[in-house]
C-alpha cells in the first residue's frame, strides 16, 4: 500500500509534487515486487470514498497486489478466510532485504 503523508481523500488534492512522489513509489514498489515474488501481474488501484470500498475513507492510498495465474483473486474463499501464499512476515522479509 502506497499512501501520502498528508492525510487527504481525493486524488485531485495532490500537488504535483506529491502526484510525482506517490507514482514514483508505485513504481518502485512494482519493480521491488516482480524481482522478489515473480508475479504474473498486478492489479494496482484506488478506493475512493466508503461506497467504492476506502477502509480508510479520509486517506488517499494505493493498493499493489501482486498476481499469479490461478490465484484466487484475493476474494474470500471461506468466511472471512483468505489464501496467502506465504506467511506475511517472510515477504515482508524477501522485501526488506531488496531495500
Amino acid at each position: 500500500m502506497v499512501a501520502p503523508y498528508r492525510h487527504i481523500a481525493n486524488l485531485q488534492d495532490l500537488t504535483d509534487e506529491e502526484a510525482k512522489e506517490h507514482f514514483d513509489i508505485i513504481k518502485k514498489g512494482l519493480e521491488l515486487l516482480k524481482e522478489v515474488m515473480e508475479p504474473a501481474g498486478f492489479n494496482v488501484g484506488l478506493n475512493l470514498g466508503k461506497v467504492a470500498g476506502a477502509g480508510i475513507a479520509k486517506h488517499l492510498h494505493t493498493h499493489i497486489v501482486p498476481r499469479w495465474q490461478g490465484d484466487t483473486n484475493f476474494m474470500p474463499v471461506l468466511s472471512d478466510t483468505k489464501v496467502i501464499s506465504e506467511a506475511l512476515t517472510g515477504t515482508y522479509q524477501k522485501l526488506k532485504a531488496k531495500l
